[in-house]
């Protein structure tokens, strides 16, 4: 039977809720208290299997690794993850495993590198071994993790079939029933191997957005650092209605181990502000909340909210998950939307021409609250993402990131080019890093930082190689939603053209404010 008490015991909710669900017999449940409230436990959706949605699933080659963490930091789904332990950890724990045939290979899944290995041994430390873990109930096939490794080759994508799943399911099954990886192997100022610490890992596999998301990659590393300074007790989210609130709460699947709530697209800020009320009668001013919305949510119906809360001086954090167009309807135009772009309710024709409207720059509007902290970022570059994370969490007061989050079907790009182009963006001034932050001065020359940017007093970066001007029509080239902005023999319409322009003046405005 159904649990009575609404709160729902997670092992009770698996059981009843989540059995039920997963034979296909959701709809046979019982009218009940608990059930309609919605309310769902903490990482429900860590037991939803998609290892039967993709043909391909990634590999190690460990003689190749260097323990970058790249790939567990842009994973999508918490799929990859990694872990260091010493020599006699690993040992006892393979003395556990029945069959000797199987030690060996499970062995070498740990390896020794530079970093967690001969690093330590010069320091007269004991040193670990490292390993890179695909769970393959999790990983949906997109190969952001391939290409994230990039030049060292550690991954490669491998058709799936029997054999292959049942060694990945042993090697996670393995990872599993080891310890934590030690505080000795975890450096806080190499920023990325924050999520070897179990603290980090806060938004669980199962979720069920699309291959490739750039939002998931965006919110679990979000997570990732504030959990790993303050601790899940005290983290809380409001999620504006969007692709967030889609994939994280797909009935009743639950992918975050962090308390959060729902609202409409509009009123998420206010919500947050209502809770943060709360929490300091309470006394609870050292927790964290953050809000997490997108285009809608965040520049257009629920940009008043937004503004509002900006300003009453409450510690309220707002991350951004700026896809430049409604994606969880069906990729409709937004003010984020660039000029040109082509998208639903301002698609390319004969009298049409993509997007007319110049994108409205969030990020640059907050800069002109009072005494807010302000960023933009993108995940791929995660010393950069980090940082931002990392300081809106230590400012005082409100805080906003706004986040680059590519989306493959929406931006007409394949499901392992998010990181990719991501970076594009950055380099080609469609989407420029900056940091503004009130503590570094009283000018605005002093608090705005556009380090991260290259080629930052210049219009447009230099390939190096090329000797060619990466310019945002480059950037254009590479995306399905400016591809009718060219014609037959590749040349550039008016309009795009016209977006180019507002890119570089957005730039040139940065580059001012900045004292570049």
């Amino acid at each position: 039977m159904t649990p009575k008490d609404p709160t729902l015991g997670l092992a009770e909710f698996q059981e009843d809720i989540v059995g039920a669900y997963l034979k296909g017999r959701g709809d046979e449940l019982p009218a009940d208290e608990a059930l309609s409230r919605s309310i769902i436990p903490a990482a429900t959706a860590s037991i939803r299997d998609f290892s039967h949605i993709a043909p391909e699933i990634p590999m190690l080659i460990p003689d190749k690794c260097v323990g970058c963490m790249a790939c567990v930091t842009e994973c999508p789904d918490t799929a990859i993850l990694a872990k260091v332990v010493t020599a006699h950890t690993l040992q006892d724990k393979l003395q556990t495993v029945e069959d000797p045939q199987k030690r060996s290979p499970l062995e070498k899944q740990y390896f020794k590198t530079t970093k967690y290995f001969t690093a330590y041994e010069k320091r007269k430390l004991e040193p670990g071994f490292f390993n890179i873990t695909v769970d393959p109930t999790k990983c949906k096939g997109c190969g952001e993790c391939v290409v994230a490794c990039g030049e060292n080759e550690a991954l490669k994508m491998v058709q799936k079939n029997d054999v292959i799943l049942k060694e990945a399911q042993r090697n996670y099954d393995f990872y599993q029933k080891l310890p934590p990886t030690s505080k000795t192997f975890i450096q806080e100022k190499i920023l990325p191997d924050m999520m070897l610490c179990e603290e980090s890992l806060l938004f669980k596999g199962g979720a069920g957005n699309c291959m490739g998301c750039g939002e998931t990659t965006a919110i679990r590393m979000m997570l990732a650092a504030t959990g790993f300074v303050y601790g899940k007790e005290n983290i809380g989210l409001v999620a504006a209605t969007g692709c967030n609130t889609v994939y994280g709460s797909t009935y009743p699947f639950n992918p975050y181990q962090v308390p959060w709530t729902n609202s409409l697209f509009e009123n998420a800020c206010a919500d947050a502000m209502g809770i943060r009320a709360r929490w300091n009668q309470m006394g609870w001013q050292d927790k964290k909340i953050w809000v997490i919305g997108g285009d809608g949510a965040m520049l257009d119906i629920g940009f008043q909210s937004l503004s509002r809360m900006l300003t009453s001086g409450m510690d309220i954090k707002v991350i951004v998950l700026d896809t430049q167009a409604y994606s969880n309807t069906g990729g409709q135009a937004s003010t984020a939307s660039f000029l040109a772009q082509n998208a639903k309710m301002s698609s390319i024709g004969k009298r049409l021409h993509g997007k007319t409207e110049r994108r409205k720059e969030l990020a640059n509007i907050a800069m002109m609250h009072p005494d807010i902290f302000v960023a933009q970022t993108t995940a791929t570059l995660s010393n950069h993402f980090y940082k931002c994370i990392l300081g809106a969490n230590e400012y005082k007061g409100p805080a906003l990131v706004n986040v680059y989050t590519p989306c493959p079907p929406e931006h007409g790009i394949s499901d392992d080019a998010g990181g990719k182009q991501a970076k594009l963006a950055v380099y080609t001034r469609a989407f420029p890093l900056f940091i503004y932050d009130p503590r570094a001065g009283q000018t605005m020359k002093e608090r705005l930082s556009l380090r991260g940017n290259p080629a930052a007093t210049q219009d447009w970066y230099t390939d190096p190689q090329t000797k060619e001007a990466i310019d945002f029509i480059a950037f254009a080239r590479t995306e399905g939603r400016f591809l009718k902005q060219f014609d037959p023999q590749a040349n550039p319409s008016e309009t795009l053209k016209r977006s180019q322009e507002d890119r570089l003046t957005n730039w040139r405005l940065l580059q001012e404010l900045a004292g570049l």
